[in-house]
């Protein structure tokens, strides 16, 4: 993701999480760990046609991961867009040496929930009134990501991004 995907990211932001959409703003100060030997952050947008049909985000700190984002157009879903997604913030933490890989997932999305299990992602307790201002808990999973076979754990048998064009 660059900046100038921002103003499409932001246009699907809104139309997935309405009530609790990240602002312009945020996305810039994601952004700006993105870069460089210090960078800290890893954002993907992928596109079809030119168009912007999903993004995600992850943060690294130490040896924990964090899924800050993850999005798919609606008429994209089921089209495995976003295990590819998922797949590509799983390296990008196995990149930045991290041990766990953390989300929250609204407790209604009961779609994404499934994404993550199949990933290996189990859950470990909850967030009550995280998402704002609707009142709506979060579920916290956890990924460890080492494995015995040194390859990236908890990732399906997806190629990559590929039918993605990741930028960045």
């Amino acid at each position: 993701m660059r900046w100038w995907d921002i103003d499409p990211v932001l246009e699907l932001e809104k139309d997935l999480f309405p009530e609790d959409a990240w602002s312009r703003g945020m996305f810039w100060s994601e952004l700006a760990h993105a870069r460089g030997p210090g960078a800290t952050r890893r954002y993907v947008v992928a596109t079809e046609g030119g168009r912007l049909v999903g993004y995600a985000g992850l943060a690294a700190s130490g040896d924990l991961g964090d899924v800050q984002t993850i999005a798919v157009r609606r008429d994209q879903w089921g089209t495995g867009l976003g295990a590819r997604l998922l797949t590509e913030l799983v390296r990008a933490a196995t990149a930045f040496e991290c041990a766990e890989v953390m989300l929250e997932c609204r407790v209604d999305n009961v779609r994404a929930q499934k994404l993550y299990e199949r990933f290996g992602f189990e859950p470990i307790g909850f967030r009550r009134g995280y998402y704002q201002p609707g009142n709506v808990d979060a579920l916290v999973m956890r990924l460890h990501t080492a494995s015995d076979s040194g390859s990236t754990a908890g990732s399906p048998s997806v190629n990559g991004v590929q039918g993605t064009e990741s930028n960045g």
